[in-house]
């Protein structure tokens, strides 16, 4: 099965200005654990996940003054859509991470994540082993 196959459509693209609490009302109001930013001085597109957003509030600091640019991953691996789901897991494990921005020639078309892919292997659901 293929990134493509897996991945979430709804890609949100945020600035390097919003707050955190505006990413995580969008993310939330989406159900996505993950936004693109696009800042064109820090070098293009970076993420930012929901443990982002957790870790800073977690240190005490305030999403309502904390800028996305602040907590944004710019060393960003990205996936393709004909990736194989494997080699995105793959990617992950090694990376310590999980989401990827899929991006079809210099353009964001996704997001795969973990659950995603598990989704993908997991059997329809089923109810746990006892």
């Amino acid at each position: 099965m293929l990134v493509r196959d897996a991945m979430t459509t709804v890609v949100l693209t945020i600035g390097p200005d919003h707050t955190l609490r505006q990413a995580a009302a969008l993310m939330s109001a989406r159900r996505i654990g993950a936004a693109v930013v696009f800042d064109p001085d820090a070098g293009g597109l970076g993420i930012l996940t929901e443990r982002d957003i957790l870790n800073s509030v977690g240190l005490g600091e305030s999403p309502d003054i904390e800028r996305a640019h602040a907590h944004t991953t710019t060393d960003v691996v990205f996936a393709t859509p004909s990736w194989t789901l494997e080699d995105a897991a793959r990617a992950m494990a090694h990376g310590g991470f999980r989401h990827l921005v899929v991006l079809d020639g210099d353009e964001p078309v996704g997001i795969v994540s973990v659950r995603d892919i598990i989704r993908c292997w997991a059997p329809a659901r089923q109810p746990a082993p006892a």
